[in-house]
């Protein structure tokens, strides 16, 4: 018999339009092993306003939210491929908006979550009252996906209307857990009381410990899910100890939650997984050459104007090296991100060090990414600095396509890592990574086996370390070919499949026996 899988997330990459980050890639392709076991997956989003122009209204679903009768409709719309055994849906409803980031989040400075938590808990309540009404079918599996999406949790402990939630199995997968969705209980419009006066509810199992009179929407996710979920097993680990910042970043004040689940059998590190299929392969030896090309084509928009100055003057830099190739080049594809470049911000010293390495080989460092204003500008000005920093600021599928390919070395100095992708992408190309030992990346990079990893007690013993071994790094390169060759050769041989992450799935979360798929 076919098992009957609901996702519910924010993001799903499987249709256009709809994702921000790594959370996107994992909705789309879980489903996909899950249809290649022969059984059956729908994924659903909010429409954000924008999503549903595309698809075919299939229902119209009635609930009571904000203590009004509310109705939403529910689309049906097309996957970038069609797959037997998967639909997409999203749901439409005038106030589920379009947010500012990735046309997804809203960023609300003054009050977090404010607009989000709005969106969000409707989007929940929906997704409840189709369920009810039986749209997607008899559902066996509900599979959440970060805070977004735990306000269902809630309606299935506390809102009697949506008692069929209890013969559902739930599995809640944590992306991101820094962000954690807290909102006040009361006295807010977006607060619990605003979204379901009508509702009694049990404080004790939804609030925040270091703010008692919010609710913590992380935190219900970790509570009251049948099984949770992290993206590795080392982060796993990570996440049950007390965060230490910088030098240590763990459980971000819910490692309280997550020993409890650990204790109850119901938490989970399953790395995920990376796609060894239809690479993109991509003409060798025109990385400038195309960064150049790219580069024009920015300097005709017109919202890159304020950075026009800038762009010029990497194409600039770009034709030197078109010129005079580099010999060694070292790369990393990121947002820019406190998590991502930390270590960075902390010590300026310590790119400069990077660099004049580089320098007295003749390498270059190619840094690809967008983000946090005050990450592009500290690379931005160190690139005016540093002759051998090419820092393309923008996006490029073809640019990071090139980099996994041309590259020596790809950089990865996390800060914290819940599981990464660009590691596996860079080691599928047989390009060895030099990674910050943590999450994630402990599981996928073993020291000069794969490739380099960096690590420390102290934020400053990490910083000495990451100089030290990427300095060993490029003199293994040009000193010792053969050792080289090998580590290149281990790290293209490493697979990290969803078919073997989505095993482990159905008999740790699921609790299905995958013998019988």
């Amino acid at each position: 018999m076919k098992t009957n899988f609901l996702f519910v997330a924010a993001e799903n990459d499987a249709i256009p339009r709809c994702k921000a980050g790594g959370m996107g890639d994992v909705v789309r392709d879980v489903p996909r092993q899950i249809a290649a076991k022969g059984d059956t997956a729908s994924v659903i989003t909010p429409a954000y306003s924008r999503l549903h122009t595309a698809g075919t209204k299939i229902a119209d679903v009635n609930f009571v939210f904000r203590g009004t009768p509310q109705t939403a409709e529910v689309y049906e719309v097309p996957g970038k491929k069609e797959i037997e055994g998967i639909k997409h849906f999203v749901i439409h409803h005038p106030d589920i908006k379009a947010g500012d980031i990735a046309h997804i989040y809203f960023n609300d400075p003054d009050q977090p979550f404010y607009t989000d938590a709005n969106v969000f808990s409707l989007f929940c309540t929906a997704v409840a009252a189709a369920v009810r009404q039986n749209v997607f079918q008899k559902i066996d599996i509900i599979h959440l996906h970060d805070w977004h999406t735990s306000m269902l949790l809630f309606l299935r402990e506390f809102n009697p209307r949506f008692e069929i939630l209890k013969d559902i199995r739930f599995v809640y997968s944590i992306h991101n857990l820094a962000i954690q969705g807290i909102r006040p209980f009361e006295n807010n419009y977006s607060s619990v009381q605003a979204f379901f006066p009508d509702i009694e509810y049990d404080r004790e199992k939804l609030y925040d410990r270091r703010y008692p009179d919010c609710i913590n929407l992380m935190a219900v996710g970790i509570r009251l899910a049948d099984a949770v979920h992290t993206v590795s097993p080392s982060y796993m680990e990570d996440i049950q100890k007390p965060s230490d910042p910088p030098h240590f970043i763990g459980g971000e004040g819910l490692e309280d939650d997550l020993k409890t689940a650990s204790k109850e059998e119901r938490l989970f590190g399953i790395l995920n997984g990376a796609n060894y299929a239809n690479i993109n392969k991509v003409e060798k030896g025109i990385l400038f050459r195309q960064c150049i090309r790219r580069l024009f084509r920015w300097l005709q928009e017109e919202k890159k104007d304020y950075k026009a100055h800038y762009l010029a003057h990497t194409g600039e830099k770009l034709t030197r090296f078109q010129e005079h190739k580099p010999d060694f080049i070292c790369s990393s594809v990121a947002r820019l991100t406190e998590q991502k470049f930390y270590f960075f911000k902390h010590n300026p010293e310590l790119l400069q060090k990077l660099m004049g390495k580089l320098a007295s080989v003749n390498g270059v460092y190619v840094l690809l990414g967008t983000g946090a204003p005050e990450y592009e500008i500290i690379f931005r000005e160190a690139s005016y600095h540093h002759k051998n920093l090419i820092f393309i600021n923008a996006q490029s599928e073809s640019i990071i396509d090139m980099l996994y390919q041309e590259s020596q070395l790809y950089l990865m100095p996390s800060l914290f890592e819940p599981c990464g992708i660009s590691q596996m992408l860079a080691m599928r190309n047989g390009q060895p990574c030099l990674v910050h030992h943590t999450g994630g990346l402990k599981d996928t990079v073993d020291h000069m086996k794969t490739g380099f990893s960096f690590d420390g007690n102290t934020i400053e013993e990490k910083e000495a370390d990451f100089v030290k071994v990427f300095e060993e790094t490029i003199d293994l390169f040009f000193n010792d070919k053969k050792t080289w060759r090998k580590i290149c050769s281990t790290a293209k041989k490493q697979r990290f499949t969803w078919e073997r992450s989505v095993d482990q799935y159905y008999e740790q979360l699921y609790r299905l026996d995958k013998a019988e798929k």
